[in-house]
């Protein structure tokens, strides 16, 4: 029961960590994803540092496959970004072993002190990480001790001897625990940790961990079984590469061709630097081989093509026969409300695509959106009103007006999109022009930051987190700074005469306007559960609503 609890415990920590750094740091992560996209070793280089901050390469790879879903990674990029993030999975297992009695009371009394204190939302998730930090040495520790008493049972003996005369089997083992635990991470510190305690011999904790390695190149290939052709080539060139690779090295384990003396002095320092030695030999070797595996797979693989395009008709989720009962009825333009954030955050996303190279039919695409947009909008205006006409009490009242006041501010970040953005990348094609290198990253950033931020207010709508509404409007205030801190450089360009920037300087700054107001649109789904909890005053939201008019 004690180790049942310790591996429980490390398993949370480590999704404590992953939580805080993607509630941080998830703008950045998106941002220096997008930016290694010409360069593999970049990308690779990239990959590392995410699975470093996010202590997991599985979600890593959610980030790449939701790129490469979009369009905006090419699948040899995609898969150098993941090979990097194995590296950096291994890197993390060497980071986490380290033991010093000090360090889980310093992280504990800091992380706790950043988490009650801080004031802004990226200095409270700095004390959740550091708080994940301490509970995953804590969890070791604990493991530590509770495989103590059973290091010396009659029972282990023989199942440790067995493990240590078939690999294979061990191999097995190691592969499944990984999968089913969803954390190569967790899965090696512990077979680690048990060689370390003297309970698993280190010939079978070594090829648990290149199991390890197997089972964790499968966990993304069974969450992207549905997904497009181009994610599955990332996520089964991994699995080839990675997982492939596991195998041979297997197979060099058991004829004793690999030099373990010159791994360290004990078994366990000899497990964990083989996992980290055999990610770096797959990152190196899968960079030559980048190329071949993916025009392989690409041959192999193919979307399904259909002779004639099905159109599904829009379901609308307003159900007449609810308004009688005002619970269900809200339940109901809830989930309408949220289709219109979600319809609006598909077409942000390919928007920066079509400032580069502009495609018709992705705009059409777009102006198809937009029209939905205001269909649905209109619908639900008129169901609430419809709503309404029954007796509600105050809270239901109140709950209806704010969902009429989210439809209004999605569907105004839509005319956006469709209107002043769809409308400034066609005339930038149009005329020929192009934005400077550095004004082009600037929106592109930017952009980024914006839809990462579409996504945050959808989590809202959806869940009503207090943390993450919180996290929405700081949010808000940060992009209004980056905004003018933008402009200003931008001017700095156009005092200085670059003529890319003179000749883009009236589109440049729309686009800066026109992401800024539609980031403005989509926090006020933010206002109404912070002024519900006495967290925004009245004014302050009468002067966001005037600010956004």
């Amino acid at each position: 029961m004690n180790l049942a609890g310790a591996a429980a415990l490390l398993l949370w920590s480590v999704r404590i960590i992953r939580t805080g750094v993607q509630r941080a740091f998830k703008s950045e992560l998106r941002t220096w994803l997008r930016r290694s996209s010409n360069n593999p070793p970049l990308a690779a280089g990239t990959g590392v540092l995410a699975a470093i901050l996010l202590q997991s390469s599985t979600a890593v790879a959610l980030l790449v496959t939701n790129f490469a879903t979009k369009g905006t990674l090419s699948v040899a990029i995609g898969l150098a970004i993941f090979l990097g993030a194995d590296l950096g999975s291994a890197i993390v297992t060497q980071i986490l072993l380290v033991r010093a009695a000090w360090l889980v009371p310093l992280l504990l009394l800091i992380g706790v002190a950043l988490f009650l204190k801080g004031e802004k939302s990226r200095t409270r998730q700095t004390g959740r990480i550091l708080i994940g930090l301490a509970l995953v040495l804590v969890s070791l520790d604990m493991i530590r001790a509770a495989t103590a008493p059973i290091r010396d049972s009659a029972a282990i003996a023989p199942l440790a001897s067995y493990l240590a005369n078939d690999v294979f089997s061990a191999f097995v083992v190691g592969a499944l625990l990984a999968w089913a635990m969803h954390s190569s991470v967790a899965a090696v510190l512990m077979f680690v940790t048990f060689t370390a305690q003297g309970l698993l011999p280190a010939e079978a904790a070594m090829a648990m961990v290149l199991g390890a390695n197997l089972g964790g190149s499968f966990i993304p290939f069974t969450l992207t079984l549905g997904a497009k052709a181009s994610v599955r080539i990332i996520v089964i060139g991994n699995l080839i590469l990675r997982g492939g690779g596991a195998v041979i090295a297997l197979l060099l384990l058991a004829n004793s061709a690999i030099p373990l003396d010159y791994l360290g002095a004990t078994g366990a320092r000899q497990t964990i630097n083989l996992h980290l030695g055999y990610n770096l030999a797959i990152l190196l070797s899968g960079l030559l081989l980048i190329k071949p595996v993916t025009q392989f797979l690409d041959g192999v693989l193919s979307d399904p093509i259909s002779d004639e395009a099905v159109v599904i008709e829009r379901i609308s989720a307003l159900d007449e026969s609810a308004l009688d009962v005002p619970e269900r009825a809200l339940a109901c333009a809830s989930r309408e409300v949220l289709r219109i954030g979600e319809t609006i955050e598909a077409m942000l996303s390919p928007v920066m695509t079509l400032y580069e190279n502009w495609d018709e039919t992705a705009a059409k695409g777009i102006r198809s959106s937009e029209a939905n947009v205001n269909a649905m909008h209109f619908e639900t205006k008129m169901y609430l009103a419809k709503l309404h006409q029954s007796k509600l009490s105050k809270v239901e009242s109140h709950n209806s007006m704010e969902l009429s006041s989210i439809a209004i501010n999605l569907e105004a970040a839509g005319d956006v999109i469709s209107k002043n953005l769809l409308g400034m990348a066609e005339k930038i094609n149009t005329k020929g022009l192009q934005f400077s290198p550095q004004g082009r990253k600037e929106l592109c950033d930017f952009h980024d930051r914006i839809l990462s931020n579409v996504q945050l207010s959808l989590n809202v709508l959806m869940t009503g987190s207090v943390d993450s509404a919180r996290q929405l409007v700081e949010e808000k205030e940060s992009v209004r700074n980056v905004e003018q801190k933008l402009q200003h450089c931008h001017l700095e360009r156009l005092r200085k005469g670059t003529t890319e920037s003179l000749e883009t300087s009236n589109i440049h700054q729309e686009t800066l306007r026109a992401l800024k107001q539609i980031n403005t649109a989509v926090s006020m789904v933010a206002y109404s559960i912070l002024l519900d909890t006495g967290e925004l005053l009245p004014s302050r939201l009468a002067e966001q609503n005037e600010e956004h008019g």
